[in-house]
């Protein structure tokens, strides 16, 4: 199974509270994944999909409230008879780090140290939580500012206190996921993301973890399932497809900013992921994107 699960890369900035993904579609396109950030995925109309969220499968109902944690194996498969009438998904991604731990200690937010541990075994919440908050779920890609934040706490809050939550996976399969936790994976990770504009170089990155080039290459290839040149695109690949959808750059802008060396190559890249060129992404993009 590991090698169909892929590391996504998230485009959160260091300095980002969250990301808010709301948008409509024919059917599950991404595979079987897993980040270091918490995650909230809020789905209606693809009953009969698959869920996978660690070592438990599941067909999904109507509507569907998931929260998974940091590097818990998660996805959606699209039910082979549907009709394919449009689902829709709204998805938040924030850092571990949002809540420090002299903060997540204080007894006002145990219930959300509580739901934070529970979340790496994946939750489902229960249709009377999901009718309660829907409304505040969909107001959230509508607000700005710190707005959405105040929103955002407060959901993940009556999240913490709902009733009937159901944890997803075995207890011992929280063990496997410190195979991809690797703290020099997460030390180039952090690395990459932080400098994505510039030239960076395989020689520079191993010698930052005091490794080999070729055992570091192998890491690289075991946690990830990717060449290190491949990690690095995907981290500025998250980037490109953000400034597309949120900011007014020009293509050749966002190219040269997320380090890519020309308009041909990152073309090639981009459309190699996204089945799409960089301007037809932008042209063809529906939903709403915001991060806070």
């Amino acid at each position: 199974m590991d090698e169909q699960i892929h590391r996504e890369i998230t485009p959160l900035k260091e300095n980002d509270c969250f990301l808010i993904f709301d948008r409509e579609r024919k059917g599950f396109t991404f595979p079987i994944h897993f980040h270091p950030e918490f995650e909230i995925n809020y789905i209606y109309n693809a009953e009969g999909a698959k869920r996978v969220v660690g070592d438990h499968v599941e067909n999904i109902g109507r509507r569907e409230l998931i929260m998974v944690g940091p590097n818990l194996y998660h996805g959606w498969e699209n039910d082979k008879n549907s009709t394919q009438e449009l689902l829709h998904e709204i998805t938040l991604q924030f850092p571990r780090e949002l809540f420090a731990d002299h903060l997540i200690n204080l007894n006002l937010l145990k219930p959300i140290h509580k739901l934070f541990n529970n979340a790496n075994r994946g939750i489902k919440f229960s249709q009377e939580t999901i009718k309660t908050l829907e409304p505040k779920i969909y107001s959230l890609s509508q607000k700005k500012g710190f707005e959405g934040y105040l929103i955002f706490q407060s959901l993940l809050y009556e999240l913490a206190i709902s009733t009937d939550q159901q944890l997803l996976t075995n207890i011992s399969f929280q063990s496997k996921n410190d195979f991809h936790n690797s703290e020099r994976i997460e030390k180039v990770y952090k690395y990459v993301k932080k400098n994505f504009g510039e030239k960076l170089m395989l020689e520079d990155a191993a010698k930052m973890v005091n490794m080999s080039v070729i055992s570091f290459s192998r890491l690289i290839k075991q946690r990830t399932g990717k060449s290190f040149v491949d990690f690095v695109n995907e981290i500025r690949l998250g980037y490109a497809t953000r400034w597309l959808i949120e900011s007014n750059k020009s293509v050749s802008e966002i190219c040269f900013e997320c380090g890519f060396n020309n308009i041909s190559n990152f073309n090639r890249i981009f459309k190699k992921k996204q089945g799409c060129t960089p301007s037809e992404f932008r042209n063809n993009f529906t939903g709403t994107k915001s991060v806070l």
